[in-house]
């Protein structure tokens, strides 16, 4: 099977639903962060403050480029991957992408989270009451990327372990024949 690409805003659910998914599907799931990560020995908080966005943009598109070959894959992008050097244009050739939507005080709800907040390198040192702006502003700056997507699938309901196996089955049933 072709790789599945999970693409969205960060705090959509792209890794906690892309291990459900995987699971469902028996199929691997990479994050791609995660990925990153493992290839640099460092966290990606640290990447960004160590060479910047526009560096890490690069270090990202090699790394898609990677999985973006393998098969029997889900992948859990970061939020801004599709939105530089062509990458959906790669993700759309190499499988099939999935835009997970979420409204957007939701997904501020998560990235509050304590555990979320701190792997988040543009958020992890923002005040609480400018995550729904910066949420808004970016998500309107990057939906002509996220529509570039072969399929958008709803990914609100994925706070309980249930609620997120009945999604990946749901998403599961739209991503095979």
């Amino acid at each position: 099977m072709r790789p599945v690409f999970l693409i969205g805003y960060m705090g959509c659910g792209k890794t906690t639903l892309g291990q459900e998914l995987a699971r469902h599907m028996g199929l691997r799931c990479i994050d791609l962060d995660e990925f990153i990560e493992g290839q640099q020995g460092q966290s990606i908080v640290s990447i960004f403050n160590r060479v910047g966005e526009a560096s890490f943009r690069s270090l990202e598109t090699r790394a898609l480029q990677q999985v973006a070959a393998l098969s029997d894959v889900v992948i859990a992008c970061g939020g801004g991957t599709p939105c530089h050097s062509g990458n959906i244009d790669l993700m759309n050739a190499a499988g099939t992408t999935v835009w997970l939507t979420t409204p957007p005080e939701r997904i501020a709800a998560r990235l509050l989270l304590p555990e979320h907040k701190a792997k988040r390198p543009k958020i992890c040192n923002l005040p609480p009451q400018q995550v729904l702006p910066m949420v808004k502003r970016e998500l309107a700056e990057r939906e002509v990327f996220y529509r570039q997507a072969q399929l958008h699938f709803d990914s609100t309901d994925i706070e309980t372990a249930q609620a997120t196996q009945r999604t990946a089955r749901r998403l599961a049933r739209l991503l095979t024949p």
